[in-house]
């Protein structure tokens, strides 16, 4: 029997853990030893999945994009309307921040990477907005959404949803899928015709 999959999901359970630290102390302002004793697990244990605090932020950050960008394969291979399919990325992108990690997943201190990481991750989050962009062009030149810049539609959006996280309690009045339906509901209802 393979040990992956409990290491795997060991490895979720740490950028789990690590995620809630930085969005209660910063990047900078979470430990190892916090992250770590979250989990009940010593931090040389944690040291066997990352080798440090660097390599759990750029894992947050490869966990979170890579989910985005599957998702953005599926949408792309189908044949719904751009409205259909902006939606749906707005709802799981939502989810993503709320859900996941906890808030704060694509919005972890990226400038705190090293150069080579965060160039790895800049690629990633630019095909992803690439991915935006293009759907809301599509809409546009379909008459679905309103005439505009994509590029500049596509930073209101993401800028909305990223700022959940600063705002967003998990014991609030409003659930992750209320607040999905919502920003889903204002943000694409908002570029229609």
């Amino acid at each position: 029997m393979s040990r992956q999959p409990a290491t795997t999901d060991r490895r979720i359970e740490i950028l789990k853990s690590a995620a809630a630290a930085f969005r209660r102390r910063g990047y900078h302002g979470a430990s190892v030893d916090e992250i770590a004793s979250a989990l009940e697990m010593t931090k040389g244990n944690l040291y066997y999945y990352f080798k440090n605090k660097e390599e759990i932020l750029f894992a947050c950050h490869e966990y979170s994009l890579g989910k985005l960008l599957v998702l953005m394969d599926e949408v792309e291979a189908e044949s719904l309307s751009p409205d259909a399919r902006l939606r749906r990325l707005v709802l799981a992108f939502v989810h993503l921040i709320l859900d996941d990690l906890h808030g704060t997943a694509l919005t972890l201190d990226p400038e705190a990477l090293s150069p080579p990481l965060l160039k790895r991750i800049i690629a990633k989050r630019d095909r992803f907005d690439h991915g935006i962009r293009t759907i809301i062009q599509q809409g546009i030149d379909q008459g679905v959404f309103k005439p505009g810049d994509p590029k500049m539609i596509e930073f209101a959006m993401m800028g909305a949803i990223n700022w959940i996280s600063k705002w967003f309690d998990p014991n609030g009045a409003m659930t992750s899928d209320q607040i999905g339906d919502a920003f889903a509901d204002y943000l694409v209802g908002g570029l229609q015709q």
